[in-house]
């Protein structure tokens, strides 16, 4: 039951549901997150952690960044969940903003700006 509980405690915010709606495309690395939803990086990893801790996501470093992906996680209810909000995150407003915002950040990133972004 705590598992559960520590699952739905993952949910309840909104910085996470949004970084779960930008995942839903693919791995992205922390300067990608940080760059669409205009946070710091101490907040975007901060939140990352939780996830990866209630079994939403799983990271890998390279170099100096981590990149993250949605986890295919063994855990039935936590499938279903990812599953239920890739069906209603898309409804809001601000998932359609980031995910432009995404989609535009992408365009334009040069192949270091993440290693750029490290330095400032």
């Amino acid at each position: 039951m705590k598992k559960t509980a520590h699952l739905f405690k993952a949910l309840s915010e909104e910085i996470r549901l949004r970084i779960l709606a930008l995942l839903q495309d693919g791995e992205l690395c922390v300067c990608d997150l940080m760059a669409v939803l205009e946070l710091p990086q101490s907040t975007v990893s901060r939140h990352l952690t939780y996830l990866r801790h209630a079994g939403l996501v799983e990271g890998e470093r390279r170099g100096v960044w981590m990149y993250y992906r949605l986890l295919d996680s063994g855990d039935p209810l936590a499938r279903d969940l990812l599953r239920l909000l890739a069906g209603h995150l898309p409804l809001f407003e601000i998932i359609r903003q980031d995910r432009q915002a995404l989609a535009d950040y992408l365009a334009d990133k040069k192949h270091n700006r993440c290693n750029e972004g490290a330095n400032r």
